[in-house]
């Protein structure tokens, strides 16, 4: 049997979607309280950020993967307009329930899925842009998942993947004493559960790095990659365009 890893444990291929659905399912229903709690409100500043690359027009189309509770999706479907579309997408159903429930609330509804990014039910080149926030350090198969971003996508497509990164190294020794010994407790006062947060940490140093995840979106077929370093590297926003 083939392995990878569920954070620092190593588990076979066909559990690691079972388990990382597991902790979704358990964070699900607090899943936006504790973003703001761990981040100390940043995720909405480094999402804005994205939304801003994005540089959406009126009439384009957009794939938004592992979407969850929806706050890209709204923020891009307020730039599209009428005439475009978002497509709301997660693996995870309890997930995806809980934003398509605030978009129902705040009156957008948009087109939702539930689907595995490593094996996207659409068409080539259906989208003028892809995008994954905190979503793609869970995948199993990164470079597939990558591959099958950059098929949905028109030539000149953009791909923005946000996501946990290498920090910079004179924060590595306090920002691994806060994820390993706040972030747990955190998660077990207001999620009531330790350990999917003591995996997520464990998930970010599991996630390739700057370059690394670069030139995996080179391999999969962007031609030109910008990477933009947020909050000295905690989080990173990778910006492909398809060749």
């Amino acid at each position: 049997m083939t392995s990878t890893h569920f954070g620092y444990k190593t588990v076979d291929e066909g559990e690691k979607a079972s388990r990382v659905r597991g902790v979704f399912d358990s964070v699900a229903s607090r899943y936006d309280v504790m973003n703001d709690l761990m981040s100390m409100g940043m995720h909405r500043a480094w999402k804005a950020y994205t939304v801003a690359v994005a540089n959406l027009k009126a009439g384009e189309r957009v794939l938004d993967i592992a979407g969850g509770t929806g706050d890209l999706a709204r923020a891009f479907a307020r730039k599209v307009g009428d005439s475009g579309m978002v497509v709301h997408t997660d693996i995870n159903e309890a997930m995806l329930r809980q934003g398509r429930n605030r978009l129902l609330d705040e009156g957008l509804i948009l087109p939702t899925s539930l689907c595995d990014a490593e094996k996207l039910p659409f068409k080539d080149e259906s989208f003028d842009l892809v995008s994954v926030a905190f979503g793609l350090r869970n995948m199993t198969h990164k470079d597939q998942a990558l591959a099958e971003m950059c098929r949905v996508l028109k030539p000149g497509g953009r791909l923005l993947v946000l996501e946990f990164s290498k920090v910079a190294a004179p924060l590595q020794k306090p920002y691994d004493w806060y994820s390993f010994k706040i972030l747990p407790r955190l998660g077990q006062m207001i999620a009531g559960d330790a350990d999917s947060y003591r995996y997520l940490a464990e998930s970010i140093r599991m996630h390739p790095g700057q370059q690394e995840l670069k030139a995996m979106m080179k391999t999969a077929g962007f031609g030109h990659v910008d990477v933009h370093n947020l909050s000295a590297g905690v989080v990173a926003l990778h910006a492909g365009i398809k060749c």
